[in-house]
């Protein structure tokens, strides 16, 4: 029983990147999913989150307007759509399922010119 993010990467300011939760060993469907990222010196931050089904989305003010959640059930994935990336939006990015107090290992992202 796990989740695995990946699509992490380096880009430029203003690209698109898309990255993805993949759970083994449960139904994603069921559950709630957040993410989170870490700034360099600084906490975690919460950057959006996802409760069962898609009728209820909360994202960080920092990101709202960009950045969307939405699941694939037939890939048991849930994505986060990161649009018009930022170097502020550089971070390492982690999916967790609270009700299965899983995390993933994470991903990185980094946005500079």
């Amino acid at each position: 029983v796990k989740v695995v993010e990946s699509g992490g990467g380096l880009v430029e300011p203003g690209v698109s990147l898309r990255l993805s939760c993949v759970a083994s060993g449960f139904t994603l469907t069921h559950y709630g999913v957040t993410w989170y990222r870490r700034g360099t010196g600084e906490g975690r931050e919460l950057v959006g989150f996802m409760i069962i089904g898609e009728d209820t989305l909360f994202y960080a003010d920092s990101v709202k307007g960009r950045f969307h959640i939405y699941r694939d059930n037939a890939e048991n994935t849930v994505f986060l759509q990161m649009n018009d990336l930022k170097p502020k939006d550089t971070a390492p990015y982690f999916c967790n399922v609270p009700l299965r107090d899983l995390w993933g290992q994470g991903t990185q992202v980094t946005v500079s010119s």
